[in-house]
């Protein structure tokens, strides 16, 4: 397997780190949180030997992607502006977005609103949601004894000190936490993005494992620990912290749907399926995307999908772009 090539372009007025390998048509891959580019390094180079260029950035805010001071420039507006301008300086017309978590949102957003560019897209874990009845402050739980994870990470500084704390110990904990290792996931299963207790710190009910899972290699976990001690969570932070303002602007484009083609992958043991009424929204889907594609579960997998099944994941990615 031959080593992605890593460089930076100037895009949308910030400097982003990208990895990248192959040539071809273009596809981007979008990373989720807390994660870096480096967590495509298998879909690199499988993307490479189908015969596409396959690059993926390290996002505003993270690994070695310039981190604005502003809460307010993380919208996923201001991210999907990156990821035009992106191609632009990388001298394509256009390009197919792949994303797993955040990424995927994001990915979900670029398709919708710039389909002129986005030609197809793929998303992992996160599907396609219409815009909720109200702001995400006041639709997710929160009561005097637990508060949803979101809420947490709204209020600038407070999931910085704890996260930052050990940076090792945290990636541990939370990427194992939210993979299928953990087995199967019920309701006293512990979950990172989940419901949290108001007294304590996100990674307190959370294991350190004695030992990570088999998909993730110690030279692979240090990479990803290296990246974040040097940037910290902020950037990361803030995207949560444009939950309520994303929902604002989201008001302009109701009613729109995502057409060009596209896929949908989501692991059996992700953490997002313990989401009540989550498996309504997978099976709506197509009222929002009608030329989805294919929608498949991938047995055993956690949420950090193309990490814990690439073969899997690198397959059903290489077959949809086939076809399109």
């Amino acid at each position: 397997m031959s080593t992605y090539r890593q460089t930076f372009i100037s895009a949308n007025g910030i400097r982003l780190h990208v990895a990248e390998q192959g040539d071809g048509p273009l596809v981007i891959l979008c990373h989720g949180f807390p994660e870096t580019s480096h967590a495509w390094r298998h879909q690199l180079s499988a993307l490479a030997d189908a015969g596409y260029h396959a690059i993926a950035p390290d996002l505003r805010g993270y690994g070695a992607s310039e981190c604005p001071s502003a809460i307010g420039q993380y919208t996923s507006l201001d991210i999907v502006s990156d990821l035009v301008t992106l191609i632009d300086a990388l001298g394509e017309r256009d390009a197919i977005v792949v994303g797993n978590d955040w990424g995927a949102t994001i990915a979900w957003q670029a398709a919708l609103l710039r389909p002129d560019i986005f030609r197809a897209v793929a998303a992992l874990g996160v599907p396609m949601m219409g815009r909720a009845p109200m702001a995400p402050s006041r639709l997710f739980p929160q009561s005097d004894r637990a508060w949803f994870y979101t809420h947490y990470f709204s209020i600038p500084g407070l999931a910085e000190r704890e996260l930052e704390r050990d940076v090792g110990a945290t990636l541990r904990k939370i990427y194992f936490s939210a993979s299928g290792d953990i087995g199967a996931r019920d309701q006293d299963t512990p979950n990172p993005f989940g419901l949290m207790p108001r007294n304590g710190g996100m990674l307190d009910p959370l294991s350190d494992p004695p030992a990570m899972p088999t998909w993730l290699a110690s030279g692979d976990l240090e990479k990803f620990v290296q990246a974040f001690s040097i940037s910290g969570f902020r950037g990361g932070l803030n995207y949560y912290r444009n939950l309520d303002r994303n929902w604002e602007v989201q008001a302009a484009f109701e009613g729109l749907l995502v057409q060009v083609p596209a896929l949908y992958l989501v692991g059996e043991r992700d953490t997002g399926l313990a989401i009540p009424g989550m498996q309504g929204i997978i099976d709506a889907m197509p009222q929002l995307v009608p030329n989805l594609r294919d929608s498949q579960v991938i047995p055993g997998a956690g949420h950090w999908l193309q990490q814990e099944r690439p073969d899997c994941v690198n397959n059903a990615l290489i077959k949809f772009f086939g076809e399109l």
